[in-house]
């Protein structure tokens, strides 16, 4: 059988172009009454998403994989997301 590697070892092989503007932005209020900050820190592969000590949800977009999860989890209006900027963001070096 073909080794591959480790999942871990192949995402490292990615690079990251970052844009300085996020290309992620939280509706606070709305993500706390609807349960998504919770949903979003616990769903991101990548661990965007995390909670402040006063309950807030920071967001470190330069760790985004871009893959999706956080739009297919977060309430409607909760998340504002789009692709970084002009071949800004993940480039994905192995499947």
């Amino acid at each position: 059988m073909l080794d591959l590697g480790s999942v871990a070892d192949r995402l490292a092989k990615n690079t990251f172009e970052l844009d300085d503007a996020s290309h992620i932005e939280l509706d606070q209020a709305l993500a706390r009454s609807t349960g998504t900050g919770a949903l979003l820190v616990r769903a991101c592969p990548a661990h965007v998403y995390s909670e402040a000590p006063d309950g807030s949800i920071l967001v470190q977009h330069a760790a985004c994989l871009e893959c999706g999860t956080c739009l297919a989890v977060a309430a409607a209006g909760s998340l504002r997301w789009h692709y970084p900027g002009g071949g800004l963001g993940v480039v994905y070096r192995e499947g």
